[in-house]
């Protein structure tokens, strides 16, 4: 999707959109929503990428969440937001929600991928 204002937004959407087909519960329907558009939002304001990718993969009892951006990507330290930022609780939330969480080289060693497996709820059908 394109790098603009809207983006985090349009990857709650599609997100929520794609686990309810996989009949994932809301909880990981939430939980995945809040988690992409942390990343899409750090992919906006800490890189200069045209363009951010999204992923979901639903494998066993992990739902793994990835965004892709141009750069370095986020080091494996997370800090804490003083009481008066802005910011910087993305991460944080992150490492709440999930049960490991990562960076690594993207498709062709190009820029960065931010990737992090949630626990997979799925309703009875």
């Amino acid at each position: 999707m394109p790098a603009a204002d809207t983006s985090p937004a349009e990857a709650r959407r599609r997100t929520r959109g794609q686990l309810m087909a996989w009949a994932a519960t809301q909880e990981t329907r939430e939980n995945a929503a809040l988690v992409i558009s942390e990343l899409v939002t750090n992919a906006l304001r800490h890189t200069e990428s045209a363009t951010i990718g999204c992923e979901l993969r639903a494998g066993g009892p992990l739902l793994r969440v990835a965004v892709a951006g141009a750069g370095q990507g986020p080091d494996r330290r997370v800090r804490q937001a003083d009481r008066d930022d802005e910011g910087g609780r993305g991460l944080p939330l992150v490492c709440a929600l999930a049960r490991m969480w990562g960076v690594r080289r993207g498709l062709a060693g190009e820029g960065h991928v931010v990737w992090a497996d949630l626990p997979l709820g799925r309703t009875e059908r």
